[in-house]
């Protein structure tokens, strides 16, 4: 896992990237908050992480907020700063463009859940009053030790390129299906973000 791969300056961590992103939304962890990632490791030189998700709690043990960081596979990304209600689900307007056949129209509502014992990330897109897209991962929470990410790549080997191949191989398939191609527009990257 390298700063690199994610918001904020390079030469600091990630960690201190994500804090100092929250701070400039007025978020303050305090002196012992934690900050927990779901992300892709990278692996042979190649990461392609569509999400990463970064849950904040303050001192107390509260949930701050959640930072759902979306890549695209023109090597642009956006921040999303989310609030989610009791039941896990935040709302917020699209505002990347991701896939060749969308464009930055719609809303997004994200649902979180992190316990001990199960993680999963549900991503919606409604575009006028209709769902155009759904993505769900569900898993179990590890720590990112040298150990526990070797037997990663041993088990799932070469999964940044996997998903990449994916991700291409559907956008081929949707190409000759002849789904219109939306042009990619301008990138304006966000502050803090790159």
């Amino acid at each position: 896992l390298h700063a690199k791969d994610h918001l904020g300056d390079p030469d600091r961590s990630i960690k201190a990237n994500v804090q100092t992103y929250l701070a400039g939304n007025g978020i303050d962890l305090g002196p012992s908050g934690r900050i927990l990632m779901l992300a892709n490791a990278r692996v042979l030189g190649h990461v392609f992480d569509p999400l990463t998700v970064f849950w904040c709690f303050d001192t107390a043990g509260a949930l701050a907020g959640v930072l759902a960081e979306v890549h695209n596979t023109y090597g642009e990304r956006h921040a999303y700063l989310l609030h989610p209600d009791a039941s896990g689900i935040a709302h917020t307007a699209k505002a990347l463009y991701v896939s060749p056949f969308y464009d930055v129209s719609g809303n997004y509502a994200l649902r979180f859940t992190l316990t001990p014992d199960r993680v999963a990330v549900t991503v919606t897109l409604t575009r006028g009053g209709q769902t155009s897209f759904r993505a769900t991962f569900r898993g179990r929470p590890r720590p990112a030790t040298p150990r526990s990410l070797a037997a990663l790549v041993i088990r799932r080997p070469l999964m940044p390129q996997r998903v990449s191949a994916l991700i291409r191989v559907q956008g081929i398939l949707l190409w000759l299906r002849r789904l219109p191609v939306v042009p990619r527009p301008q990138h304006y990257p966000q502050e803090g973000v790159r």
